[in-house]
């Protein structure tokens, strides 16, 4: 029997929680973080409210002091909260009761929007301070990969078909510029998300009278936070941007977790996650090696893209506070973030340490006997015996290898039109898949020096 609280989902399971997510993230969208944070942003509005001569120093300062996280009887204010549908009514009873005197002061003016709001974006900032430090150190793994594999040959595929080749460090290569991408955009969207809400009852600071923009340009500073140009309470664009952020994320992660699995099956055997003694076996099948890593990077994509769409139907919110498109947003928010932070976790270990085989991308690369290159042949031999003839030429050598076997080099060798051209050393060089490469390297170079540029 399990000792200790039980959980119903893979975010806190014992079993689960460590696959789907991370300690720290975890913390962060803990009760009791987000009751200290609801804490904060009461006693900050206090701080600012007693610089603005809106209510007395010493009730600022008293409630500073004595609105602490440990005199909070979670199971009353869980019960309250059953009630009264929102947490921050509760909490206020409790702060007043603390405070003595000065309680009479807390909350002075605010509505509990204002307060849920101001905490969630001191999370979504401690978030998304995780997320940019995964995604920073999963871009030095995937230069690093990228520059150790800038020539490796491999088959390049399209519709899972061998299409022309190209080489490993230019498939990373990509992977990496995704995710530079993704870091430009979490430090874009930070002004548009890190604003403090505190409007009042309708978002109008009526209660304040002429001191409101003061008092809230206050609360900003005391919490490190912007300025909205106009209330945000029911414009949800920010955290519906913050969410979405992480469904791209994670739809990169899924990307190069699906290209990872498919190279570590049988028949292809490329890539392998890094080994550690029974991660992926199978309880019937000794042999198995199952991508653990990737299977979830790839589950939680799924999971953060079904949020990111809750909430943009979210932002549907009706007048000037929503009947419950908000309460989405509870669910949404702290799912997604750790979700993406245990699909970045998972892709750090898988990335960090990826087996690449390059004997074996090398075998695949020869396995269509030369016809992954029959472009390059045709193109090389178009200056001699012209562009349509050399088609011609090639389709028929292609012809002959699928019907009679061999290569393509040796088809080629036995057709005059060529030989009377190419010797055999120039035709199988024409045929050598790593002789085709395009411009992948240089493309890996220039990711490389791009991604450098990137603070």
């Amino acid at each position: 029997m399990l000792n200790g609280p039980s959980s119903s989902t893979v975010i806190d399971s014992i079993l689960f929680r460590d696959a789907f997510g991370t300690p720290a993230m975890r913390e962060v969208f803990s009760d009791r973080a987000l009751i200290a944070r609801y804490i904060e942003v009461e006693v900050a509005l206090a701080r600012a409210q007693a610089r603005c001569g809106v209510i007395p120093e010493d009730a600022a300062q008293t409630i500073a002091r004595e609105s602490r996280l440990e005199k909070i009887d979670f199971d009353h204010m869980r019960h309250e909260t059953d009630i009264v549908g929102y947490p921050i009514l509760p909490l206020v009873h409790q702060l007043v009761e603390m405070c003595g005197d000065a309680g009479r002061y807390v909350h002075w003016g605010a509505t509990t929007q204002d307060i849920m709001d101001s905490a969630n974006v001191l999370q979504v900032r401690a978030a998304l301070d995780i997320v940019e430090a995964d995604i920073r150190a999963l871009r030095a793994i995937l230069a690093d990969l990228a520059r150790k594999h800038r020539d490796t040959p491999m088959a390049g595929r399209t519709h899972l078909q061998q299409a022309l080749p190209v080489t490993f460090g230019y498939k990373v290569a990509i992977w990496l510029a995704m995710f530079d991408r993704h870091q430009q955009r979490l430090g874009e969207l930070r002004a548009r998300v890190q604003c403090v809400s505190f409007a009042g009852a309708a978002g109008t600071l009526a209660s304040l009278g002429d001191k409101g923009f003061e008092v809230q340009k206050a609360l900003a500073e005391e919490l490190g936070l912007q300025v909205p140009v106009t209330t945000w309470h029911v414009a949800r664009d920010g955290f519906a941007e913050a969410v979405n952020l992480l469904a791209l994320v994670t739809g990169s992660l899924g990307k190069i977790a699906l290209d990872i699995m498919i190279m570590a099956s049988t028949e292809f055997a490329e890539v392998y996650e890094p080994f550690v003694k029974g991660r992926g076996a199978s309880s019937t099948m000794p042999q198995k090696r199952n991508p653990i890593s990737s299977e979830l990077m790839l589950a939680a994509a799924k999971g953060v893209r079904q949020h990111a769409g809750l909430m943009v139907d979210a932002m549907i919110q009706d007048f000037e506070r929503a009947t419950g498109p908000w309460h989405a947003e509870w669910i949404a928010i702290p799912e997604s973030f750790i979700l993406s932070a245990g699909a970045l976790h998972q892709a750090k270990f898988a990335l960090g340490g990826l087996i690449v085989d390059t004997a074996q991308m090398r075998r695949n690369l020869g396995i269509s006997r030369g016809l992954i290159v029959a472009e390059a042949v045709m193109m090389g031999l178009a200056p001699a015996i012209g562009r349509q003839q050399a088609h011609d030429v090639v389709y028929d050598a292609c012809r002959t290898v699928n019907e009679t076997g061999g290569t393509l080099a040796e088809a080629l060798s036995a057709l005059p039109a060529v030989t009377q051209h190419f010797d055999r050393a120039a035709i199988e060089q024409l045929t050598d898949p790593a002789n085709y490469l395009g411009l992948a390297p240089q493309m890996v170079d220039r990711a490389l020096q791009a991604s450098a540029q990137i603070v």
